[in-house]
């Protein structure tokens, strides 16, 4: 049973995005699609659907991990929640990199991308498989080091529920904030085609990783961005957008003449 503080937030959620459309409609911003936001939902019914179907595995790996922890992070103490924070923000900005750099994650990630017109309605577009393609292994190790499970669950939620407002366009740079925070600015170059912003800016709250890292492009008030993929998916069907890249990738893997030519494929770059 969803948690009644979910349907409050979804709820705020879809009062955002009214308020969006309708600020978009009458600034004649053209930013806004709705045959893409209707497949966006689709997709992202999809993903509610099999995230519950395989929670198990997740779940179950986490658990695994804290059963065999090196120690106990005590979280009655507020340096607790700063660890598992700063934890859960240096996981997902390596999930996040990866995904971009590893076929195999990208499948899952590709479909989050895939939007061509970036509104808020982008940010549930998420992939179907993302219970069963690996992600859970980049947060596995913050249950190793005694974190539990559930707190880490709910931090990587927080995490995640706070980047939906990062997709608009009607957000403007927000000055000294950019320096530390993951803005709509910085998201808005991370959903970028354009080879002058592609695979940066991977943070989830912040962008302290990227500064540290070297992945951090800003914004260019002198080009115009281009959203979507490099190759843009030509389809409105959720079924379509969801399992595009593994179609692409499974067929890359039939014509393989070698195991290293696949595990390439598999492990390399996305094409």
């Amino acid at each position: 049973m969803t948690h009644p503080f979910l349907y409050y937030l979804y709820s705020t959620f879809f009062v955002m995005i009214l308020v969006e459309l309708v600020i978009s409609k009458y600034s004649h911003r053209q930013n806004y699609s709705w045959q893409e936001s209707l497949t966006s939902l689709g997709v992202a019914v999809g993903h509610q659907f099999f995230r519950s179907l395989f929670a198990f595995v997740p779940t179950g790996l986490m658990i695994w991990a804290w059963q065999h922890r090196l120690g106990t992070v005590p979280m009655n103490h507020w340096w607790g929640f700063l660890l598992l924070f700063i934890g859960v923000e240096f996981c997902y900005y390596w999930y996040h990199r990866s995904a971009h750099k590893i076929r195999w994650l990208w499948a899952n990630h590709a479909v989050h991308h895939s939007v061509n017109y970036f509104n808020l309605s982008a940010a549930y577009r998420l992939g179907w498989t993302s219970s069963i393609s690996g992600d859970v292994f980049f947060f596995m190790p913050l249950c190793f080091l005694g974190f539990h499970p559930v707190a880490v669950a709910v931090m990587l939620m927080i995490n995640l529920f706070y980047q939906f407002w990062l997709h608009s366009e009607l957000i403007p740079k927000l000055g000294v904030l950019e320096w530390i925070l993951n803005t709509p600015s910085h998201h808005r170059v991370h959903h970028a085609s354009n080879p002058q912003y592609l695979d940066c800016n991977y943070g989830g709250i912040t962008v302290l990783f990227d500064r540290l890292f070297g992945t951090i492009i800003k914004e260019r008030s002198t080009l115009l961005i281009t959203y979507g993929l490099t190759h843009p998916v030509q389809s409105h069907n959720p079924l379509t957008v969801a399992f595009f890249e593994w179609k692409k990738m499974f067929k890359d893997l039939l014509a393989a003449k070698t195991w290293q030519e696949r595990c390439r494929l598999i492990f390399g770059s996305p094409t």
